[in-house]
Parts: C-alpha cells; structure tokens; sequence
C-alpha cells in the first residue's frame, strides 16, 4: 500500500507546509493550520458531471463581434440591491455575499429570488445548511413564495451538479459555501481545499452555463469573509451585509464588482416582514434627533456611491481616572480619530492628554471620507465647552496637519441634500474653483466658507 502523504493548510489564507506550524509565517495568525491529505490529481471520467462542466464551449471570437443581450442583467425588483450590484445581477457572473451570523444574508436572497422568479426565471435553492421545511417556513413569513423556486437540500457538490444539469436553472443560490464539499477531496467542508474547489466549479457553471450564481460565506470573528483570499478573486462581485444584529438597520456595501462601482451602499430596515428598503436614508438617521441640540453633537454630510448621507455625530469627553486616557470610536476610523484630536491639540491649543473621548456616529454606519473630520472635530471641541453648534447647520471639510480646510468632492450633492432636508447654513471649503462655485450658486442654503479650523469654530457655535 502506498504511503499517505499529507500537507498543512492554513485556513485563513491558504499556505502550505510540510510539518505543523503554531504560527502561518504568511498571515500571521496562530493554530490556523489543518492536516490535508496530498492527492494524485484524479482523472475525471467522460459522463462526471464535472467534466461537463469543464468541456463546455469556451471558444474565441474578435471583440467587435460580440452581442450583448438587452436583458444581460436580472432585476431583482429590490432597487437597493440592484445599486449596490450595478444595475442588477449580470447573467452567468458568480457573486458573493457574506456577512455575520443572523445578519439577514438569506432573508436577502429569498426575497430576492421571490421577484425574480415571478419574473419567469427558474432558480434552484441549495440549503446546504437547513432542511427545505426550515427554507419553506422563512418563505412563508417573508411572503417569498414563488412557483419557479426550487430547494434541495444538498451538500454534496457532485449531487448538486446533476441536478443543475436536471433541472437547468436560470439562477442558482448556494446556502453556504463553507457547507458544500466536493467528493474528490478527502479533507471536510469549509477547509481551504474544499472552498476554493467548490467555488472554481460553480464559477465555470456560472460561465459555461451562463447560469446566475450567489453563493452565501461566513465571516470569521474578525468580520473577515472567511476562507482563502482566492476566494474573492475567484468571484465577480463581493458584498458585505453590515449592521448591529441587535438593532434594525442593515448595510449593504459592494467591496468588490467587476460590473460596476464599489462605492455604492444599500441601506435596509429589518422587521417581521424581512428586509425593508430605506429610499431616504439620511431622513431616517436624523428622524431621532431631539428638537434642540445638544453639546458634541454636529451633522454631516458623507457620500456613498451616488448616495449623499446626513448623518449625525456625537462626541463625549471627560476627565479620566487612569494614566492613560481612552479613544473610542463607533463607526469612525480610529487612526482618523487620533489624528484629528492631535490637529486640535496643536493647531488650536485643546488640551486632551487627561480626557477620555469617545464618538459615535447615529445608525450604525461605518464613515470611511476624510470628508466628516471638520463634523468630528467640532463634536469634541463643542463637548469640551458644553456650548452648541447652530441648529439647522451641516459642517463639511476635511482636516490637513496644518490645521487648513481642504476641499471635498460633490459638494453641490451634499448641500442639495441638506436644503432638502430643511438645513439653512452649511460650513464648507473655501472654495477656489470657479466651476464648483457656478454649480452653488443657485441653492437656498447659506454657504460659509472657511480656510483654518479656528475660523471654522468661532462661525460654528451659536
């Protein structure tokens, strides 16, 4: 009998190696490495349905030639999803959407895959995780039930190959990845091995087949989609579903799309009835807000792909009982954080080396622009005073080292959504390009423009 060779795998990115190691030397992490059995690559006989798969016409042709169908991309009738993935699902593209547990990533799809088969589009469920009942159930409460929608529930990659060649489906949904397995591969479900094979199959359905693909993944503890990074190069789209479990509002954020922009963000409501779409997000955020302002609290203006966002920041800061005072920040970079309270250190003399300051940003949503450092540093400068910022005022710009106001992009976006919104001031960047100055020329909101960070301060507090 011949000797069985095997290999260590890390699990979370993939690198091999002869012996156990405590520590990956490529990611760093500890005991991440799995025991794996070394194959001889196996010979695919002529009727596997995997062979059908990797001999399905792939053929050349010139550019020029190439017709593109009208209907290329599949509505799915949720007009916050089709934004974030560009328009719509692309036929026969491979998309991946992952998120945290109990997050909402199958109630998406379901309600989803409700509208697209009501459009005529045959799409086949694989629960890999629940029993079609426990899917059937969900149905039922979300209202998703469709005559073109078919579950199995299937793990094994092999079987579920015959049955995409059974029932040739339009659509395909795999619940999850990290639950399917191929036979060919001695190790378990969800290692390296298994998941970067299963998805390199179902990537050449999607293609060959021209089969519509969303496959659900895991995350790992540290909000990571879990598996090898291969992963999301394999795929044509990657979506993040965000959000606290413990409160309503979801996020829907593309990190990574071949067919359209990255920067776009879908922003959801969860209740008994699923998943429920926000048309005016901004509206939502600020619908909290107490009639009077308080000390540290500002607004801003921060855009999302074609979606401007009013939200509001709250600052606190207090004198600390330990050495060395605390810096926490919700939904605020945390190294931008730092670097704004050191422009207010040394540019305007707020001395915080014995306080504690801690920010949020109401609703939940992660601000990754420099365009909310001028809303961030007025939050805290407001605080440590205990004095207001103006009511019905929005502040935008973003911080330099030197204590100057830089300029932002679509600011003439930002200021309509404020007027919108019923905000009469705004502080912006000195603005110095004529083009940029025609475009607000025409609003009703009162512009005030300022160049240092002091400035800004002394026209901000009522």
């Amino acid at each position: 009998m011949a000797k069985v060779r095997t290999k260590w795998v890390c699990q979370n990115c993939g690198y091999e190696t002869a012996s156990y190691l405590g520590r990956c030397p490529d990611c760093g992490n500890f005991s991440t490495f799995v025991e794996e059995i070394t194959q001889a690559k196996v010979e695919i006989k002529t009727n596997s349905p995997a062979n059908a798969i990797v001999s399905g016409n792939l053929g050349y042709s010139k550019i020029d030639e190439i017709k593109l169908d009208e209907t290329i991309r599949i509505k799915s009738e949720i007009e916050e999803l089709d934004r974030v993935l560009g328009g719509g699902f692309v036929e026969g593209s491979l998309v991946l959407l992952a998120g945290d547990p109990g997050i909402g990533k199958s109630t998406l799809v379901l309600q989803a895959a409700k509208h697209i088969g009501d459009s005529g589009k045959k799409i086949l469920y694989i629960c890999a995780e629940e029993s079609p009942s426990q899917v059937k159930l969900r149905a039922q409460r979300l209202g998703a039930n469709s005559d073109n929608l078919y579950v199995t529930a299937q793990n094994c990659l092999e079987e579920i190959l015959k049955q995409i060649d059974d029932l040739k489906p339009d659509f395909l949904i795999v619940d999850s990845v990290q639950s399917v397995f191929s036979a060919q591969i001695t190790s378990s479900s969800g290692t390296v091995s298994q998941i970067r094979e299963c998805t390199n199959l179902l990537m050449r359905i999607a293609k060959t087949k021209n089969v519509t693909t969303i496959v659900i993944g895991h995350v790992t503890k540290d909000g990571n989609i879990a598996g090898p990074k291969v992963l999301e190069h394999m795929v044509d789209c990657v979506i993040n579903f965000e959000g606290d479990k413990f409160r309503a509002y979801r996020m829907l954020r593309s990190i990574k799309n071949r067919f359209g922009t990255t920067s776009e963000v879908g922003v959801f409501a969860m209740n008994d009835a699923g998943l429920e779409e926000i048309k005016n997000p901004s509206e939502l955020f600020l619908s909290e807000r107490n009639g009077e302002n308080c000390p540290g609290c500002t607004v801003i203006a921060t855009v999302e792909g074609t979606r401007t966002l009013l939200l509001e920041v709250q600052a606190l800061v207090g004198n600390t009982p330990y050495p060395s005072p605390r810096r926490v920040a919700r939904g605020v970079e945390y190294n931008r954080l730092l670097q704004i309270l050191a422009v207010l250190e040394k540019r305007v003399g707020l001395n915080l080396s014995k306080q504690d300051v801690y920010i949020n940003v109401i609703g939940g949503v992660d601000i990754i622009e420099p365009a909310a450092d001028l809303g961030i540093a007025m939050a805290v400068l407001a605080c440590v005073r205990d004095v207001c910022c103006k009511k019905d005022l929005v502040i935008i710009g973003e911080i330099g080292l030197s204590g100057e106001i830089r300029p932002v992009d679509n600011l003439e976006k930002r200021l309509k959504e404020a007027q919108k919104l019923g905000f009469k001031e705004a502080i912006i960047p000195k603005i110095s390009s004529e083009t940029v100055q025609k475009q607000i020329k025409g609003l009703k909101i009162k512009t005030i423009e300022v160049f240092k960070l002091i400035d800004a301060i002394t026209k901000a507090m009522g």
